[in-house]
């Protein structure tokens, strides 16, 4: 015969216990304040969301301007590296007609 003090007492009780949090957690799960606090959290999930994109569409407009002015900002050194470059030239071509006229007289 199974004696009652034979018996192991803590398995069932932690299963029994576990059924009754478990129901319990399911009723608080499914309650009114619960559904309150789902839909607070919702929002305010959508409201970061949108402050997210916000920044996100702000950063890209000002990745485009910033994008657009260092191309601007290159294509203004090289024009004026060209500029310099001709303008030794023309100084270099000068030298060498003043260098070789001085040689003439």
């Amino acid at each position: 015969m199974l004696n009652l003090k034979d018996i192991n007492w803590k398995k069932p009780g932690i299963f029994a216990a576990g059924v009754a949090f478990g129901t319990a957690g399911i009723k608080i799960l499914t309650s009114d304040d619960a559904k309150k606090l789902y839909t607070n959290c919702t929002a305010a999930v959508l409201r970061a969301k949108s402050c997210v994109m916000k920044t996100a569409t702000s950063v890209q407009e000002n990745a485009g301007d910033i994008l657009a002015e260092a191309k601007q900002i290159n294509e203004d050194r090289v024009a004026e590296a060209e500029a310099e470059v001709v303008d030794d030239f023309c100084e270099t071509e000068e030298t060498a007609e003043d260098t070789a006229e001085a040689t003439e007289e």
